[in-house]
């Protein structure tokens, strides 16, 4: 007789999930479901409401990657408005925006989906956690990073006004300058930063690529989708978070797209999937064919992996070196198994480090010259960033005195959900046969998504 096996909940992400497995009358896997049931609705009920409201309301969306929705909307504001921020003003957006990633990828290495690398996963689960992870990397390096990680958070609070949610971001600028007293501190915050980002790679490649687990799973298809990967890209085609075009390469590598971000509706398409809230992502050009990889599949993936995979590199020299060391090891680029998503992550902490120590030091960072005023009647208005999980898209339509009409938002786990759906499944058919189900093989089913660092409160909006 069939057996039904729910993962409910799910767990070591952001938001409410469940994973629902069906086995044949043989005990092997029949279908696999991750499936949201969490629902939310922010795209209706911002309608009605003054556009200049979205940077402080959207980003109420999540307790986790709320910094990323605030600079999607007030560059959505931006070109809404058709006004551009002043040097000073992108130095202090950027500033708080990478700071914010590095500390959430901190945040998924410790306590989310880190720990599946950190901590063997055929260890008591009461060790597959935080306490596992920081006894995995030593009691020294994890109060550092603790330690730098709350410095980080503080950085963010002087600079945004809220160490969580942001209050400074307007349509042309910031509301506030960075006073030149505070470079010093702000210097100083990023270069320990770069000083553990440092050192939690060296301790990557100690604890986690040195041990033969990590490595077979690394090259195990299990673990591993051919889909197309999209990330923003800078003029030179390397790494950036916070502004470029958008560039999609294919399974092979070659580049599928390149545009900017107000094009996308020419290129991704939205669709609803049944049993769950959370709306999926695919390519137009190539269509919706279901749960499958490979060249003819409109699935593709966004986040720390992908991002590296679109780009022709990083814009800093350390990163730019772990990103070589990274494809050197897998035999070159793109690299399909979801498990590196953990060293990607790695390399744009350390790339993220790089970023604010350059920031830091730029004399355009304490300008007093922070905002321009906008110049033009509303209409239309599109924002784009990288979050820590991937690509991250704002879309306005207002009247003319700038109240929403429509609104659009395109989060990172949405363009990751079709992919995180078929990895779940590919994962739950090669670990479970037989009826055989103990808690180490669903502990691997939930690996596959965990890698994606997921936020289900941002994609059930």
């Amino acid at each position: 007789m069939s057996r039904r096996i729910l993962i409910d909940p799910v767990t070591r992400l952001e938001g409410h999930g469940r994973i629902d497995i069906r086995l044949d009358d043989s005990g092997n896997v029949a279908r696999a479901f991750f499936q949201v049931p969490d629902f939310k609705g922010f795209e209706k009920f911002c309608e009605g409401r003054a556009a200049e409201e979205m940077p402080a309301l959207t980003q109420k969306i999540c307790g986790v990657c709320p910094t990323a929705h605030h600079i999607a909307a007030v560059k959505a504001l931006d070109d809404l408005f058709d006004v551009s921020p002043p040097p000073a003003a992108r130095a202090i957006r950027e500033l708080m925006h990478t700071a914010f990633v590095f500390e959430d990828h901190l945040l998924h290495l410790f306590y989310l989906g880190g720990p599946d690398i950190l901590v063997d996963g055929q260890v008591h689960h009461l060790k597959r956690n935080v306490f596992g992870a920081l006894e995995t990397v030593g009691d020294a390096l994890g109060r550092q990073a603790i330690r730098v990680r709350k410095k980080v958070r503080d950085l963010n609070a002087m600079v945004s006004g809220s160490a969580l949610y942001p209050v400074c971001g307007l349509p042309g600028g910031v509301s506030r300058a960075v006073p030149r007293q505070a470079r010093e501190t702000i210097a100083a915050t990023t270069a320990e930063a770069l000083a553990l980002a440092r050192q939690l790679l060296v301790m990557f490649h100690d604890k986690v690529l040195k041990r033969k687990r990590f490595r077979d799973m690394a090259r195990s298809s299990i673990f591993s989708l051919q889909t197309y990967y999209m990330g923003l890209v800078d003029t030179d085609g390397r790494v950036n978070f916070y502004d470029g075009r958008i560039r999609i390469v294919d399974p092979q590598g070659g580049t599928f797209a390149h545009f900017p971000a107000d094009d996308y509706l020419n290129h991704l398409e939205e669709r609803v999937a049944p049993g769950s809230y959370m709306k999926m992502l695919y390519l137009k050009k190539v269509g919706w064919k279901g749960y499958l990889d490979g060249l003819d599949s409109g699935l593709y993936r966004v986040g720390p992996l992908a991002r590296l995979n679109a780009a022709s590199g990083m814009a800093t020299p350390l990163a730019q070196r772990e990103y070589e060391r990274l494809y050197a090891a897998v035999g070159g680029k793109p690299a399909h198994n979801t498990l590196l998503y953990h060293w990607a992550r790695l390399i744009e902490v350390l790339y993220a480090a790089e970023r604010m120590v350059e920031l830091a030091a730029s004399p355009d960072l304490t300008h007093p010259h922070v905002r321009d005023l906008p110049v033009r009647s509303p209409s239309t208005g599109i924002g784009v960033c990288e979050a820590p999980r991937g690509t991250l898209i704002h879309h306005y339509q207002t009247d003319v005195r700038a109240i929403v009409k429509r609104l659009n938002l395109l989060v990172a786990t949405q363009n990751n959900a079709g992919a995180i759906c078929l990895s779940v499944e590919k994962a739950a058919r090669a670990l479970i046969k037989n009826g055989r189900v103990t808690d180490k093989l669903l502990n691997g089913v939930e690996m596959a998504y965990r890698a994606y660092d997921p936020c289900l409160a941002c994609a059930t909006h």
